[in-house]
């Protein structure tokens, strides 16, 4: 193995071991009958590939952080935060790695030796953009036994880095450091799951993305695409429309809004025989 191939595993393992380059200290509120406690709390991946959270320090009720840090809620919690951004950066100064590495240790027949790491980058926006907690919204209305949040961030994190079908996003995945607990067929039945929650996923992302930066969305921008079926007879939305690629087939379309950036903001699908 080469220097080269060597640094680079340390390089991802310290990312995926050290949680908070991922998972950075935040504050959290509980409030009871009498009171309000505010917690620094740290979110982490669990044995099951979960993502939970654990309280790490009590800061107090309000009614006494507002003796010391008020007059206001505002100013608690913004007081609340510099001393959440205090924790991260002790955690990341007094967390260590150590990494063995045998040199002469040979590789054995038929063992893999290929992982794709990509992804680890794309965790930080998908866990920043709240998808997990999504998920866990919408495993809390359903009865299913899947991972759901294991199978939306696969099957984004491969539309990024490979875009295929489901089934090939799911070969794709099967090479990552984390390999997927479920199987192919678990992932054709959370699509109708993720369909029918489309709204609130949506709606989630666009008002989580604010944390990641400020959005230019005081201009917006309107595309409109179709898809076609090889099929003979329309079904639901799938009708005969005008195809952009001159189809003789039922299309489905979809109407994209973007930022000033570009940056899409929302997604609708529509009949294929509706105006744009």
């Amino acid at each position: 193995m080469s220097k080269f191939s060597f640094y680079y595993i340390v390089f991802y393992s310290i990312v995926w071991y050290n949680g908070t380059w991922r998972f950075p200290m935040k504050v959290t509120t509980s409030k009871s009958k009498n009171a309000e406690s505010f917690y620094i709390s740290k979110s982490f991946i669990n044995d099951k590939g979960v993502s939970t959270s654990v309280n790490v320090r009590k800061l107090g009720t309000l009614a006494d952080l507002l003796k010391k840090h008020g007059p206001t809620r505002d100013d608690v919690m913004e007081w609340a935060r510099a001393e959440a951004k205090l924790e991260t950066q002790k955690y990341k100064e007094e967390k260590t790695v150590n990494i063995s590495f045998n040199s002469n240790k040979r590789l054995q027949p038929q063992q893999q030796v290929f992982y794709r790491g990509g992804y680890l980058f794309l965790q930080y926006f998908y866990y920043n953009l709240g998808l997990d907690k999504v998920c866990r919204k919408v495993r809390d209305k359903y009865s299913f036994k899947f991972d759901i949040n294991s199978i939306l961030s696969d099957l984004i994190y491969s539309r990024i880095l490979e875009p295929s079908s489901k089934r090939s996003s799911y070969k794709c995945a099967l090479d990552f450091l984390e390999p997927p607990s479920y199987q192919l067929h678990d992932v054709y039945r959370s699509l109708n799951v993720l369909a029918k929650e489309c709204d609130l996923i949506q709606s989630e992302t666009y008002k989580n993305s604010h944390l990641l930066g400020k959005r230019n969305d005081k201009i917006l921008f309107y595309d409109c695409t179709n898809y076609y079926f090889e099929i003979e007879d329309e079904d639901g939305i799938k009708k005969y429309g005008k195809s952009k690629e001159h189809r003789p087939n039922p299309i489905v379309q979809l109407g994209m809004f973007m930022d000033g950036d570009g940056i899409p903001l929302a997604f609708s699908l529509f009949p294929g025989n509706a105006n744009e």
